[in-house]
């Protein structure tokens, strides 16, 4: 069976981690994905959306047994306990994931001061709700909240410079995120097969371990990662295709459908973005390439570059909601080209599982003489 670090410092089964995918609900996919064995995270940032984004919101709140006019740490706090009844039975392990940049800081406070304090209250959630995943800003700073508090810390970068300063911040888990990957990916784009054993050659010790993200999706990318020296894959969008993925219908099936060269890069929220190839997100490109050519430059711009750009991706992802595929924008990894299916979350993890087993076991015979 393959084991890893990653699975003795969490305490999961296998050495996967499902991504967070904020700001879209995955309340259900983290319970899944918790209870087949492997790190599940659920997404906070929708709880920013209810006055700017309320259908994403609204889906928020009810997978998560929360109600609309609950606040941000009690929608929280419901959330937490529902998907800690829900994979204790399994022994899952979840966590959740909270960005921390500058323009949404006054939230990430409200959210990891409740995740500390729920856990706290509620003395059997330690061995199951054991994650803090930052993303998205410096994680300088939040080391004596985080893992003062008893959680393991995670932190995703698309930098060996960023990772060092993860190292420096005292991060437990950094997860190299190459530019292959769905919805935000970096300015720069350096892929997994570079970054990953990069970041492994420059952090990882036995203090620090590290994940690959961007590209993983089965067992032979899984195998890939371990080969290069990472403990273990962040994997996204192929749990989005998943019958239990909270994510709308429609999303998940242009996932599936998604032919050679499915996806385009284009501005997102808070930066560039990877979507699936479609007619709107071809017309978001030529939009961003007017208005945002950093997204294509490498050169970060902020959003007084992108007002339209933003206001015409939140359109986009109403429509998806609203089933509207026309006007569709979604999200996914360039290993979107790559799924054909749509199976249970517990069936794809042993699947996945059981390949990476196998590749690890022929790979010896294959290449060594």
């Amino acid at each position: 069976m393959i084991k890893s670090r990653l699975c003795d410092r969490l305490g999961i089964k296998y050495p996967i981690i499902q991504a967070g995918m904020g700001p879209f609900s995955n309340n259900n996919l983290c319970v899944a994905t918790a209870s087949a064995g492997v790190l599940g995270l659920l997404s906070t940032s929708g709880l920013f959306e209810k006055e700017r984004q309320p259908w994403i919101y609204k889906a928020f709140v009810e997978t998560g047994e929360a109600k609309s006019e609950d606040d941000m740490a009690t929608a929280l706090e419901k959330v937490l306990k529902r998907t800690n009844r829900l994979v204790k039975d399994k022994a899952g392990v979840f966590g959740i994931n909270v960005m921390v940049s500058a323009e949404v800081i006054q939230y990430s406070r409200v959210l990891i001061d409740t995740a500390i304090r729920v856990r706290q209250e509620n003395h059997d959630m330690k061995d199951h709700f054991k994650v803090i995943f930052t993303s998205a800003g410096d994680p300088v700073g939040w080391a004596e909240k985080i893992k003062g508090a008893g959680f393991t810390w995670i932190h995703v970068v698309p930098s060996v410079r960023a990772a060092l300063r993860c190292k420096k911040a005292g991060v437990d888990v950094i997860v190299a995120s190459g530019h292959e990957g769905g919805f935000h990916i970096s300015w720069e784009p350096v892929h997994s097969m570079v970054l990953l054993p990069a970041v492994v050659d420059a952090v990882s010790d036995d203090n620090t371990l590290v994940a690959g993200a961007g590209g993983f999706c089965d067992g032979r990318t899984l195998a890939a990662a371990l080969i290069l020296g990472a403990d273990g894959a962040q994997i996204g969008t192929r749990f989005l295709a998943t019958q239990e993925s909270d994510f709308p219908q429609i999303w998940k099936e242009g996932v599936v459908v998604a032919e050679d060269r499915g996806t385009l890069v284009a501005r997102g929220f808070v930066g560039p973005a990877r979507w699936l190839k479609t007619p709107r997100s071809s017309e978001h490109a030529r939009n961003t390439l007017q208005k945002s050519p950093g997204v294509f430059l490498g050169i970060p711009e902020d959003y007084s570059t992108a007002d339209m750009l933003t206001n015409f991706e939140i359109e986009s992802i109403k429509a998806v909601y609203e089933g509207n595929k026309e006007k569709a924008l979604m999200a996914a990894g360039e290993v979107a080209q790559r799924i054909k299916d749509m199976p249970k979350v517990n069936d794809l993890v042993q699947e996945i599982i059981k390949e990476a087993e196998t590749v690890l076991r022929k790979v010896p015979k294959k290449v060594l003489a």
